[in-house]
């Protein structure tokens, strides 16, 4: 079968992640082996986001610059969300690439003839399966590090204005709780590679996770739903679990109770605005105050919780007020993580064809003053943290993370790099640098 090696680059989301994950265990099976750059590598992978402008304009400079570092007679692969969104378009307007590839498609199949890439059947907004397999439910390779993503559910049922995930990814498809359980089962005792820690459970909508799965049962009136389920079945089986992607809607009291009870008290709420009108012409729900009631009854709940939110700044319709009523929030609401984006035109989405659409200027001097407001709370709250006990899971040599910090988008710990990888540790936070905190292990003796 010879040395056959394999690149994989991935760009966008936690999700996307996962679906590299999956697709490079599917190569591994399949004869192949990790490289340890592009050069080396017979077949080279770029798993792309299509989610704004911005991501497409990287996936695209990212395709371009793997094209002038593989080595001569391999393949460049282009799959993922750009591809499954503009797959004729992307295959003519990059003869660089070999094969643009849906979701699900096998990445090592025989090459097609450029301009012709794998299409779909109609069916993929229900089960998206494609040459034998369902990339949804591809078996979980080993894992590398102290901590993994666990990919609940594929698709979208929401219709947000500014979003065009759904029309590519699908209507929601949650996987079953059995195969969740025994990915986390697997994943926790090694299975071949690092034991995971922390468990972060990721989908388009986390708190939907298991309706559409029991839309045909009935339910028991009052019951919690089915993330609650989850949420606690998982916790059992790991130290640590974490929620991304909550939408404030599906944030009820028993899955608040849930994620306190985990010992993992971080909230990332998708509000992505708080000007009721301008939530209405996204076609989403909430407001300011309605927000602020929720945070604060978190916190009274558990003081120490962590909040993460994202912002888009320059929906069309947003006014000064909206922005001002934007800013007011995030000094009273205190955030301890805050993301903003400007307003990204999707082809398809209702936010396209709006009126009074914002320049762009308008739209990057209002992120500006959001990012450097939101940069001083952060760092108060990071600064609280100095003198505090706590306990960090060692991600890598010199790098840990509390409870307070999510993998690959916040702050880390830096602590004493003769520390174990994967160990939880006690320690005693001494200072922060920006986002950074540093600690050292409680007792100088140990």
């Amino acid at each position: 079968m010879g040395d056959r090696r394999y690149w994989f680059q991935t760009l966008g989301c936690p999700k996307n992640q996962v679906d590299s994950e999956k697709l490079a265990g599917q190569l591994e099976r399949d004869g192949y082996r990790p490289a340890r750059r592009p050069a080396e590598a017979e077949l080279v992978v770029v798993n792309t986001c299509a989610f704004i402008e911005a991501a497409r304009q990287e996936s695209i400079d990212t395709v371009l610059e793997l094209d002038a570092a593989r080595r001569e007679g391999s393949r460049l692969v282009v799959t993922g969300c750009m591809a499954e969104r503009y797959g004729d378009e992307l295959a003519a307007a990059l003869p660089e690439v070999d094969l643009v590839a849906g979701f699900g498609v096998p990445l090592a199949a025989p090459p097609r003839p450029l301009g012709a890439p794998v299409r779909l059947s109609p069916a993929r907004t229900r089960r998206p399966r494609v040459g034998g397999f369902d990339l949804l439910e591809l078996p979980r390779p080993a894992a590398t590090a102290p901590w993994a993503y666990l990919k609940v559910a594929e698709g979208c049922d929401r219709r947000c204005g500014f979003c065009a995930i759904p029309s590519f990814r699908g209507r929601q498809r949650s996987r079953p709780i059995e195969a969740l359980l025994a990915e986390v089962d697997a994943l926790v005792g090694g299975a071949g590679g690092v034991p995971v820690r922390e468990i972060v459970l990721v989908a388009q909508d986390l708190a939907s996770w298991g309706r559409d799965r029991s839309r045909s049962r009935p339910t028991a009136t009052g019951g919690p739903a089915p993330i609650v389920e989850l949420t606690r079945a998982v916790a059992e089986r790991v130290e640590r679990t974490r929620l991304l992607y909550l939408y404030p809607s599906g944030l009820t009291d028993a899955l608040v109770d849930a994620v306190v009870a985990t010992g993992v008290p971080y909230f990332d709420l998708s509000l992505q605005h708080v000007s009721r009108p301008l939530l209405a012409a996204m076609r989403r729900s909430g407001e300011s105050r309605r927000f602020l009631r929720r945070i604060e009854q978190i916190r009274r709940r558990a003081p120490e919780a962590t909040f993460r939110s994202s912002f888009i700044l320059g929906y069309p319709g947003e006014t000064e007020r909206d922005h001002d009523e934007l800013l007011s929030f995030l000094r009273d609401a205190e955030l301890d993580w805050a993301g903003f984006f400007p307003f990204s035109a999707e082809d398809g989405t209702v936010a396209a064809s709006l009126p009074d659409q914002v320049p762009a200027e308008l739209a990057l001097e209002r992120l500006r003053e959001c990012s450097e407001l939101q940069d001083a709370v952060t760092a108060r709250r990071r600064d609280a943290l100095v003198g505090t006990r706590c306990q960090v899971l060692v991600d890598e040599p010199g790098v840990g993370r509390t409870v307070h910090e999510a993998p690959e988008i916040d702050g880390v710990v830096r602590v004493d790099r003769s520390l174990p990888v994967g160990r939880l540790v006690d320690v005693v936070v001494t200072r922060s640098l920006g986002t950074d905190l540093v600690a050292e292990v409680v007792g100088a003796a140990a």
